[in-house]
């Protein structure tokens, strides 16, 4: 028998104070693949379709493989906590409490956490900052 699925949460105090930042192994590359390049979806952390093609984070190790043109390098921080996709002010809180330190976020929300991908330089101080909250 399944386990019942954790109930999202979406007051933001609730967010905050059950929020554990779990900083993932490995350094992860922002690409914009080539026309006609192909992934295996196996290695794709997350994607998004623009208009000026399909962007994809995937590891460093494989961007670096497939010689694809990395945008940007970044460590990856889940939330640690079941946030409601239409919870209100948790990514202004994170966002605003990283910006005050100086330090840049790209978010990316699944279905159960809030994913932050941030300068690998600043991981540490994302850390703290986020700790803090």
């Amino acid at each position: 028998m399944r386990e019942a699925p954790m109930q999202a949460i979406a007051d933001l105090e609730t967010l905050l104070a059950r929020m554990q930042p779990v900083l993932n192994p490995g350094r992860y590359a922002f690409v914009a693949l080539p026309s006609g390049c192909m992934l295996d979806p196996a290695l794709v952390v997350a994607s998004i379709r623009e208009p000026e093609g399909l962007s994809v984070i995937c590891t460093e190790h494989v961007a670096r493989d497939m010689d694809l043109p990395i945008a940007f390098i970044a460590s990856w921080i889940t939330l640690a906590v079941h946030s409601d996709l239409a919870a209100v002010g948790l990514t202004a809180a994170f966002s605003s409490a990283l910006a005050r330190a100086g330090v840049s976020c790209n978010v990316v929300a699944g279905v159960h956490h809030d994913h932050l991908f941030v300068p690998v330089e600043q991981t540490l101080q994302a850390m703290e900052v986020l700790h803090g909250l």
